[in-house]
């Protein structure tokens, strides 16, 4: 009994510390539920079938108090607090997947480029409902995610459920997942593409380093940018606010909202950006979430870029890390975030200005036609020059046998029209 009491003290202690002045009145209400959660902890030490240590006690309560509260706040141990830390430095181990809870089951919400979920052909909003025959319903965030951890090179074998088939089974090997977060190149002389992964500690600095690059090697023939941000799940606020105000002159880039009026917070930028004008096509998809939701809403709130592609996810959540000492950490939902124009995307995602579904592409065979420049006699053209022989031989090009990004060429389509336009206005 006596160790009881030390723990619904020390619990009440922690409590009292965040309960407000205005608040001390509900002092005795709180010192009962209190009470209430020791005589259960002290039921389930005494009486549970099996031995239960008292700190898995402690951290399970902890945890289902967050998670009871929405699918991104949650008790991080020490182990997984760690974890954390090295993860938004770019280097981790696991399956390489962002992921959320919906319904009881663990919800894909994209894979990572180049990482083994990605190459197993997980897709944004697979739900997995099984870890290796194991159910996961039951399960938190938290120790799902902890369960598809495991030694580096050891297998997982997934059962997945997708819109539109049957549950399926993926078996996923283990790996170190090393995030690579901007990568960036020439498409065709005249177009940047630059394609961010996640949002972590150097993103920023790769993007300003990639355009850079881009006006250095296209020898001012730089059309336009394409900011690819389809299947990035997020990351740092403070990265997306920099590669946003990388492109932005002036105004407000996101604002933050908290329960307390005077906590919000607003980020503006400051003059100078990298792209000199240039048109920009941000291209997005459902796999697009939290802080790659914050620059496409904020290039399309300020017509800074056009955003191409699908809905994204509809993360408008701000979660905030808070360090337990000795004890990990909590990952704790603090604010709420708002695009310049003041639209909160929370559960509805950002519209792209022009809807573009990922699709395929196949060229038709058709029959030889002929054209006036095989007619016997025909005039030749003032202008000089030989015809140009037709080079429909009904085969598709060599290129074709490559899969073709649909969104992509839409994209570059768009921007060599903006580039094409505004020539001719200009003459």
């Amino acid at each position: 009994m006596i160790k009881r009491l030390m723990a619904v003290g020390a619990i009440a202690g922690t409590v009292m510390l965040a309960i407000p002045a205005t608040a001390q009145q509900n002092n005795s209400e709180t010192y009962r539920q209190l009470n209430l959660f020791g005589d259960v902890f002290e039921r389930v030490r005494a009486d549970y079938v099996e031995d239960v240590s008292d700190e898995n006690l402690i951290e399970a309560a902890i945890n289902g108090m967050l998670t009871s509260l929405d699918p991104h706040s949650s008790y991080l141990s020490p182990k997984n607090f760690r974890d954390m830390q090295v993860q938004t430095r770019g280097e981790f181990g696991g399956l390489g997947i962002e992921v959320t809870m919906e319904n009881g089951y663990v919800k894909v919400v994209s894979p990572i480029d180049d990482t083994p979920a990605f190459r197993a052909g997980l897709k944004p909003n697979d739900l997995i409902t099984h870890l290796d025959g194991e159910a996961v319903q039951g399960l938190t965030l938290s120790q799902a995610v902890e369960k598809m951890r495991g030694k580096v090179g050891s297998d997982l074998k997934l059962t997945v459920r997708r819109e539109g088939r049957d549950a399926f089974d993926v078996t996923v090997t283990r790996a170190v997942i090393k995030i690579r977060s901007v990568r960036s190149q020439m498409e065709g002389d005249d177009i940047g593409y630059v394609r961010i992964t996640s949002f972590s500690e150097q993103t920023a600095t790769g993007v300003t380093r990639a355009i850079k690059r881009f006006k250095d090697d296209s020898k001012n023939k730089l059309k336009g940018i394409v900011l690819d941000l389809r299947n990035n799940p997020g990351g740092l606020l403070d990265q997306s606010v920099k590669v946003s105000d990388a492109f932005l002159n002036q105004g407000e880039i996101v604002s933050t909202r908290s329960r307390r009026a005077d906590e919000g917070q607003r980020f503006n930028a400051k003059p100078g950006d990298v792209a000199e004008g240039m048109p920009i096509v941000v291209l997005m998809n459902g796999g697009s979430a939290s802080a790659s939701e914050i620059v496409a809403g904020a290039l399309q709130d300020h017509r800074r870029g056009i955003v191409m592609g699908t809905r994204s996810f509809g993360k408008g959540s701000v979660q905030t890390i808070i360090p337990l000492s000795g004890h990990g950490a909590i990952r704790l939902t603090t604010a709420r975030y708002y695009t310049p124009s003041g639209r909160s995307i929370q559960a509805k995602g950002i519209d792209p200005d022009i809807i573009v579904e990922q699709a395929t592409l196949q060229k038709v065979d058709q029959p030889q036609r002929t054209r006036e420049d095989d007619l016997r006699g025909r005039l030749d053209n003032p202008n000089g020059g030989s015809p140009a022989k037709s080079a429909d031989t009904g085969k598709p090009a060599a290129a074709a046998d490559k899969p073709q990004d649909y969104q992509l060429a839409r994209a570059m389509d768009l921007l060599r029209g903006i580039a094409l336009y505004g020539t001719r206005a200009a003459n």
